[in-house]
């Protein structure tokens, strides 16, 4: 009866685990969603200290969002424009999603209300600059920190509890610049680009802003997926996209900032990475070389042969097998005098001095004459011989074809008669 109770105790203690698993997962959450039980819904909140980690986003950075496997961030740039942004709005509060919104302080300031149904709906709502210029990466720090300030300063007019405004800011066009992205860290605001684009600020169809979205995301396994809401073709592909990140088994993060009240979630440097090495992964990259102290500059003395504990009288200047070598060459007969003797009157000789160059041609050539001479005259005999033979073979021909001619010649002299009695 122990023994029983205690595996029906244990049984009952493994089911009750498995039931808060179940309640805190995605599928739970989607529950929630009231009026939508099918939604994707929110899965967690991923608290950020941009401080920390000021630079996010592998499209352009090292780092990104620390996110799980099949994890994702949904952003919107751009709005908000509410013929657009008030559809984006909806659709995702039929799918309980919380995304993170970059302002464009422009926007901000002609439809404040927009901003605040962001706010209100729960979103995070960073910024965008004032104009969206796309020569951040070219324009002087002076203008780049207006245009900073002054979507900053838009979008929280905006507000009606301007604390709600996110430091985080995405550069137009990912047109990134180090003095801008210094000035920006200098003051707390995280520099977000994305871990993958849909492309739908393009001339193309929401089939494909669909398309880019699914395979770029497949093929990264997690990350921040950038969109607009200010575009049409955005709107007709959210749904779809949705409903495929469902199938698929991805799940929606909201990125919020840290406060006071509110800490950073804890996680590791490595999970910054989008992929994050293993033990089972080489890391192809060299060591880094240490930074050696030297604490003096004096110089030694180079070793004497006296620091070797050898004198030197007793020390053979070569090896062994070296000097035995030299001793066997030291035993070779020395050559002779008449090894290098040159006759006298020889070509060689005669060449060895300017004067008598010209001597020493004159005896070579002579040396070649008759053998030319002997040549030339064998040629000129098969000459003779082959031009008589052709000479021989072209007189009959010659006189054939003379009288050919001939019998072919015609008579002029009856012609012109013909004519003259004619006429």
């Amino acid at each position: 009866m122990i023994g029983s109770s205690v595996v029906l105790r244990t049984r009952s203690w493994i089911v009750l685990c498995l039931g808060m698993l179940i309640v805190g997962s995605p599928a739970a959450l989607a529950a929630d969603c009231p009026g939508h039980p099918d939604a994707l819904g929110t899965s967690r909140t991923l608290v950020v200290d941009p401080r920390e980690h000021p630079l996010i986003g592998t499209m352009q950075y090292r780092e990104t969002l620390p996110l799980k496997d099949h994890e994702v961030v949904l952003t919107f740039d751009d709005g908000p424009l509410p013929k657009y942004s008030n559809q984006v709005l909806q659709i995702l509060a039929d799918e309980c999603i919380k995304a993170t919104f970059f302002i464009i302080g422009s926007q901000a300031k002609a439809n404040p209300e927009g901003v605040r149904k962001l706010v209100a709906a729960g979103h995070t709502v960073g910024t965008h600059s004032m104009d969206h210029p796309l020569t951040f990466d070219r324009m002087p720090i002076e203008k780049a920190e207006a245009e900073i300030n002054g979507g900053i300063a838009w979008t929280s007019a905006a507000m009606t509890d301007p604390s709600q405004l996110a430091p985080f800011f995405r550069i137009p066009g990912l047109m990134r610049a180090e003095g801008v992205e210094n000035y920006l860290i200098s003051r707390g605001i995280q520099v977000w680009s994305a871990d993958f684009p849909a492309d739908d600020w393009r001339h193309v169809s929401s089939d494909r802003v669909y398309q880019l979205a699914i395979q770029r995301l497949e093929a990264k396994g997690k990350g921040i997926l950038l969109l607009h809401d200010i575009q049409a073709r955005t709107v007709a592909a959210l749904p779809r996209i949705i409903r495929d990140l469902k199938a698929r088994g991805y799940r929606i993060v909201h990125v919020v900032p840290a406060t006071a009240e509110r800490p950073a979630t804890p996680t590791a440097t490595v999970e910054w990475l989008l992929h994050p090495p293993t033990e089972t992964t080489p890391i192809a990259r060299w060591p880094r070389v240490p930074n050696f102290a030297f604490t003096q500059t004096r110089t030694l003395p180079a070793p004497a042969l006296a620091d070797l504990n050898a004198q030197a009288e007793h020390q053979p200047l070569l090896p062994l097998r070296t000097m035995a070598q030299a001793n066997v060459a030291a035993t070779l007969p020395v050559p002779g005098r008449a090894l290098f003797a040159i006759p006298e009157g020889s070509v060689e000789v005669l060449l060895s001095t300017t004067l008598s160059r010209r001597a020493a041609t004159r005896l070579a050539i002579a040396a070649e004459t008759p053998r030319a001479a002997a040549k030339d005259k064998a040629a000129k005999g098969k000459a003779g011989k082959a031009h008589a033979h052709r000479t021989a073979h072209a007189a009959p021909a010659a006189l054939k074809h003379a009288a050919q001619a001939k019998s072919a010649t015609p008579r002029p002299a009856r012609v012109a008669t013909s004519v003259k009695k004619r006429a």
